[in-house]
C-alpha cells in the first residue's frame, strides 16, 4: 500500500506540474484593461481617479449595449477595436456618428480602421515608448511626455485632424472631429497610459484623465467572444491547450506515459480483505469516561445533556414500542412513558426534552433521574 500511495503521489505531482506549466504559458491577460481589475495590466487605477472627479464608469461587453449607452454626455472607450466583427463595427460606427459624444479607440489596426475611422491608415510601430506631445491639443500640452508609443502610428489627410505624440513623423494620437456637432473620435496607438503598472509614469495619468474625463459618463466597452470576428481570432480566443507550445506538449505527453508505466510497474494486485487484531483493546467504560472528561474540560454541559437525553429517549422508545423515527418527538414519546408509569403526574417533558443544566451538579442529577426513569419503565 505504501508503494501505491507513493506512485499515486508521483502521478499527482506530474499532473500538477503539467497544469502549472500550461497556465504559465497561457499568457498574462487576466484582467487586461479591465477597470475593475487591480492586476498590473488592469485599469482600476484610472477608473478610481475618474470616479473621484465625478465620472461614472460603466462596463459593457456587447456592441449593442455600447451603442445604446452613448450620447452627448458620454465617452465611449473601445478597448479592442480589431476584435470586433463586421456587424459590431457597423453598430459602433453608427453610434460614433450620431451620439455627439467622444469615442476613444485603443490601438485600432487596419482591420477596424476601414469601418470605424475611414481616411486613417496605420504607419507601422512607434520606435520609442515615451513621446513628447508636439501639438497644440490642450490635453496633450498639459500632460507633457506620455507612453503613447511602442505600438501603432497613424497617418491621415482628413481635414480638422489633430496629430499628437509623433514618432518618425507619424502621430500615435489622433483626434478627429465627428459628423455630429460636439463629438469627436480619439485614436490612441497604445494602451500603456491606461494600465495600472504604468499610470504613474511620465504624464500618463494626466493624459488618460483628460481623454476619458471630458464627459460625466464613461462607457468602457470590452468586446466579448460573441462580438469577435472569427476570421481574426487572437490568442485570447484560444483554449488553454492551444496556448501550450508544441515542444511542451510532447514533453508532457512523455511524462504522462512515463508516469503510467511507473504506476503499472510498481502496482500490486490487491487480495481479499483480511481481519486484523487491534494492538490494544479499549473497554467501552474507558471510552465513555474519556469522552465525559473531554466534555467537562470544554464546559460542554449542553452537549453532554443532549447526548444523555437522546440515548435515554432511544432506549425508552425501544422498551415502549415507539418507532425509532419518532423517539425524539415529545408528542409520541411522553404519553407512552406516562402510560407505563403508575402514580401521579410527572414533568417528563422537562426531563426528556428540557433545557441545559445550569452547572455540573445539575448535569449529574439529570443523569441520575434519567437512569431512574429507565429502571422504573423496565420494571413496571
Amino acid at each position: 500500500m505504501r508503494r501505491i500511495r507513493r506512485t499515486a503521489a508521483l502521478v499527482a505531482v506530474l499532473a500538477a506540474g503539467a497544469l502549472l506549466m500550461a497556465a504559465l504559458n497561457s499568457g498574462t491577460h487576466h484582467g487586461h484593461l479591465d477597470p475593475r481589475s487591480a492586476d498590473p495590466t488592469g485599469s482600476r487605477a484610472v477608473a478610481e481617479l475618474l470616479k473621484e472627479r465625478g465620472v461614472t464608469t460603466r462596463v459593457v461587453t456587447t456592441a449593442r449595449e455600447a451603442a445604446d449607452a452613448t450620447g452627448p454626455g458620454t465617452t465611449l472607450l473601445v478597448t479592442d477595436p480589431d476584435r470586433l466583427g463586421s456587424s459590431q463595427r457597423s453598430v459602433i460606427r453608427s453610434a460614433m456618428d450620431l451620439s455627439g459624444g467622444r469615442t476613444v479607440l485603443l490601438a485600432p489596426g487596419g482591420h477596424s480602421l476601414t469601418d470605424l475611422s475611414p481616411g486613417v491608415r496605420t504607419e507601422g510601430s512607434a520606435d520609442a515608448d515615451d513621446l513628447a506631445p508636439d501639438c497644440f491639443l490642450p490635453a496633450a500640452t498639459s500632460a507633457g511626455r506620455a507612453g503613447t508609443g511602442g505600438d501603432l502610428r497613424y497617418g491621415t489627410t482628413l481635414p480638422g485632424a489633430t496629430a499628437c505624440y509623433p514618432s518618425g513623423g507619424h502621430p500615435t494620437l489622433l483626434v478627429l472631429p465627428s459628423a455630429t456637432t460636439g463629438g469627436d473620435t480619439v485614436l490612441l496607438g497604445s494602451a500603456t497610459i491606461l494600465r495600472n503598472e504604468s499610470l504613474a509614469e511620465e504624464g500618463n495619468a494626466s493624459l488618460a484623465l483628460q481623454l476619458l474625463g471630458t464627459r460625466s459618463d464613461l462607457v468602457w466597452y470590452m468586446p466579448s467572444l460573441a462580438d469577435s470576428d472569427p476570421v481574426t481570432g487572437s490568442d485570447e480566443d484560444k483554449s488553454l491547450l492551444e496556448l501550450v507550445p508544441a515542444g511542451w506538449s510532447w514533453a508532457l505527453l512523455q511524462l504522462l506515459v512515463a508516469a503510467v508505466l511507473a504506476a503499472l510497474w510498481r502496482a500490486r494486485r490487491l487480495g481479499p480483505l483480511v481481519t486484523e487484531r487491534l494492538p490494544v483493546a479499549v473497554r467501552a467504560s474507558e471510552a465513555t469516561e474519556g469522552r465525559a472528561r473531554l466534555y467537562r474540560k470544554a464546559g460542554a454541559r449542553d452537549r453532554a445533556a443532549t447526548v444523555l437525553r437522546a440515548a435515554s429517549r432511544e432506549r425508552l422508545a425501544a422498551l415502549l414500542g415507539v418507532p425509532q423515527t419518532r423517539a425524539h418527538e415529545p408528542t409520541a414519546l411522553v404519553p407512552a412513558v406516562s402510560a407505563r408509569l403508575p402514580g401521579g403526574q410527572r414533568d417528563l417533558t422537562a426531563l426528556l426534552f428540557g433545557t441545559t443544566p445550569s452547572d455540573d451538579a445539575a448535569l449529574v442529577a439529570l443523569a441520575d433521574h434519567l437512569d431512574a426513569l429507565e429502571r422504573e419503565v423496565r420494571t413496571s
